[in-house]
């Protein structure tokens, strides 16, 4: 860890990590685009070896994002999707999982499609709902896995309380912490023991890579994993380390932007007739404001929102100037999709909607445009939409 360790997070977005070249005195670590490494003899070289093994520029991000969650190890993906099939490759056939209601449709896909082929099996109950997660474990079940906020409907769940459920069933948990980061919110320092980012999203900001981060604070843990990044092989590449590392050292200022921005369109969208229910932690009506001012420094700048009968969702799309319709979210510019048709399409229609996953629901991943622009935006649109 460096010596900024125990800085405020803003600084350690800066210069946490390996935030400079030591040979050079380069203050960006450079891009080490190599496949291999002299050795002077067999085993004997610098650290490195082989770049599936490890590679510089790939652990500069690594030791970052460690440091930035308050964990000891982290390690980096090709995607975010790619360090969640590490982390459930710890688990073996019989094993089961607790996993969040309204999950990440790709995680749900991962699980449904590919993990239960090979024996391991998962129960989805609303983590938000404590006395839920503790019925669903079994002497089966090896773990908690939990999003929150949740994607879409951003349910909050209890950092603290899951852990500790955890702990005292010798379960781990996991918690997925895309939708916050590491400067909104620390999992770990609530005693979890895995958390999991797509790092495409906030953390690069820019929309401009793919890739996933993973961190423990556990030694056995952080060896396990390594075993398995290795063995898998889905590592980040030299340059989308170093492009992540860009955009992790400007994420205080676009989550302050991204935040504030939310808020206001919250403000706005809260006065539309329209809008029959808008899901954002940062409200006090929300089911989850409490405990997400407990483990968290607001309310992030995801939104969702359900639409009042007699809209039509194509119209609404068409209309809109400033917001791009696409799937993904967390980068500078404003993007709104359909969870039912796109990121949660993969989720069988009777569990999207017994989770609350109607099709006249919307997210709304706000960006750092102006402020007005964005709300002008969404609301003319919805108006538009009206049949």
């Amino acid at each position: 860890m460096s010596e900024f360790k125990n800085n405020n997070i803003a600084t350690k977005l800066i210069h946490g990590g390996i935030s400079k070249d030591e040979l050079t005195g380069a203050v960006n670590v450079p891009i080490y685009q190599t496949s291999t490494y002299g050795q002077t003899l067999p085993g004997q070289h610098k650290g490195y070896e082989y770049s599936r093994s490890g590679n510089p520029t790939r652990k500069a991000l690594e030791e970052l994002i460690a440091e930035l969650e308050n964990g000891t190890n982290g390690f980096a993906f090709a995607s975010g999707l790619a360090a969640i099939s590490t982390v459930l490759s710890l688990f073996n056939a019989g094993d089961e999982l607790v996993v969040s209601n309204d999950v990440y449709g790709g995680t749900f896909r991962l699980l449904d499609k590919v993990f239960t082929r090979f024996g391991i099996k998962y129960t989805q109950v609303n983590t938000s709902d404590l006395d839920a997660v503790k019925k669903a474990i079994n002497g089966n079940v090896k773990a908690i896995y939990i999003e929150t906020p949740s994607n879409p409907l951003l349910g909050i769940t209890d950092i603290e309380e899951i852990a500790k459920i955890a702990k005292e069933n010798g379960l781990l948990s996991i918690v997925d912490n895309t939708f916050y980061t590491p400067y909104i919110q620390r999992p770990l320092d609530f005693g979890i023991d895995i958390v999991i980012h797509s790092a495409t999203k906030y953390l690069g900001g820019h929309s401009d890579l793919i890739a996933g981060l993973v961190v423990v604070k556990n030694e056995e843990l952080a060896q396990r994993i390594g075993f398995l990044q290795n063995a898998i092989g889905a590592i980040l590449e030299p340059f989308d380390s170093f492009l992540l590392i860009r955009g992790i050292k400007t994420l205080g200022v676009r989550l302050d932007r991204h935040v504030s921005n939310a808020e206001y369109v919250v403000e706005e969208l809260s006065k539309l007739e329209d809008v029959k229910k808008i899901y954002y932690p940062g409200l006090e009506t929300h089911p989850g404001y409490e405990i997400n001012k407990k483990q968290a420094s607001s309310g992030g700048a995801m939104i969702s929102f359900e639409l009042t009968e007699g809209h039509d969702s194509n119209k609404l799309f068409e209309s809109l100037k400033v917001i791009t319709l696409a799937e993904s979210l967390g980068g500078v510019e404003s993007l709104i999709e359909h969870p039912a048709s796109m990121t949660h399409a993969s989720i069988p229609k009777e569990i999207r909607e017994a989770a609350g996953l109607g099709d006249g629901l919307f997210r709304l991943s706000v960006g750092i445009e102006d402020a007005k622009e964005i709300a002008d935006d969404i609301i003319t649109a919805i108006k538009n939409a009206r049949i």
